[in-house]
């Protein structure tokens, strides 16, 4: 199968790249198509974006929509899907999902599509694995780390930044917006190569490894 897997920021891009391969072995490809932001969903579900501005979430139904009327015209043998993979943030999950449900449900045809909603952010999927996190940074504080709650609404990358950033989050926040989204992507690249996919305590971590796996036919 082929997977077209799209991410709201590069930092996401370099950790799939890692990740997904220890996920789905073998004769199965995949593309991470990162964008420049989650952004909002359009308020009318059919809208079109402006693609150029690449901003995931205001995209979303033009992107659905497009993929739907691609894999239509692909052979049967070339089975293809859609993996959304984004940040909850501070949103609701059982209304983003219907959200995001809604505006599949108006694709005609209607693309495989699987949603994975890292909650609260991407570094929850770190820190569902403390053993990858002290790999990577072995000075890693672990009366941060062991105080975390797995998927918890707490500041996930302030949290993370805080067990392995000198300063801790204030001082990378001090520095700028460029500055966290360059840390985070070190964390992806310094981090990923550790991680153990079967044994990770992130809830939404093990939803979207499940899913891949489903859909490639690696378990029931």
């Amino acid at each position: 199968m082929h997977f077209e897997i799209l991410i709201e920021d590069e930092s996401g891009k370099k950790a799939l790249d890692i990740l997904v391969p220890k996920i789905i072995e073998g004769k199965h490809t995949f593309h991470v198509h990162p964008y420049k932001g989650i952004g909002h969903l359009p308020k009318n579900l059919k809208a079109n974006s402006d693609a150029g501005k690449r901003i995931l979430l205001d995209q979303l139904p033009r992107l659905l929509r497009g993929y739907g009327k691609a894999f239509s015209n692909y052979p049967d043998n070339y089975p293809t899907a859609v993996i959304l993979v984004c940040d909850l943030d501070n949103k609701c999950l059982k209304a983003f999902r219907q959200e995001i449900f809604a505006i599949l449900n108006e694709c005609n045809p209607r693309p495989k599509t699987r949603f994975c909603i890292a909650v609260e952010e991407g570094e929850a999927w770190f820190l569902g694995d403390i053993s990858a996190i002290k790999s990577a940074y072995p000075k890693a504080k672990d009366a941060v780390l062991n105080t975390y709650m797995n998927d918890s609404i707490c500041g996930t990358w302030e949290r993370l930044a805080d067990a392995v950033y000198h300063g801790g989050a204030d001082a990378l926040s001090a520095r700028g917006w460029q500055a966290v989204g360059e840390e985070k992507s070190r964390w992806a690249e310094k981090i990923s190569p550790h991680m153990d996919v079967a044994n990770n305590a992130s809830p939404s971590f093990v939803h979207f490894k499940e899913k891949l796996m489903e859909l490639a036919g690696t378990i029931a």
